[in-house]
């Protein structure tokens, strides 16, 4: 069964919303700050403010506890077990293991993108939007940060 994203956006946006600033305030909370060379490469894909952010190494992304939101994330292939990274305002999730500058600068274009929206709550209508019109391969801000990715 595909879940059909663009017409279950009106329902889940508000509470992807509500579950992603409690994660990136988790995140915040527990996180560690970028080294001097994490600094230097989100500067170089844009971030305006690179010592707000955090990484917050775990073994596996989470996943939303309301099921409407958790099938939706995994059906489009915003979370599930290939998901490597995630991206939350100044947050970030990165399981273990695949710490790497390509991964590191993917993420932080993301959070350049955050800041270009203003705050979570208007980046993610946008970003769940394209998600739904294009897929998750070809939305815009994905194309965008693989763009950006660095090898160092």
């Amino acid at each position: 069964m595909t879940f059909d994203l663009a017409s279950a956006l009106p329902l889940i946006t508000p509470k992807a919303i509500a579950w992603a600033e409690q994660r990136a305030s988790e995140i915040l909370d527990a996180g560690e700050p970028l080294t001097e060379q994490g600094m230097t490469l989100a500067r170089r894909v844009g971030v305006a403010t690179p010592e707000k952010i955090r990484l917050l190494f775990v073994t596996h992304l989470p996943l939303p506890i309301d099921p409407i939101l958790s099938q939706a994330a995994l059906q489009t292939g915003l979370l599930g077990p290939n998901m490597i990274g995630l991206t939350l305002g100044y947050g970030i999730y990165i399981c273990n293991g695949h710490n790497s500058p390509r991964l590191l600068s993917h993420e932080c274009r993301h959070v350049h993108q955050y800041e270009q929206a203003g705050s979570i709550a208007a980046y993610l209508p946008r970003y769940l939007q394209q998600i739904a019109q294009f897929g998750y391969t070809h939305a815009p801000y994905e194309v965008d940060a693989r763009a950006h990715e660095a090898a160092a």
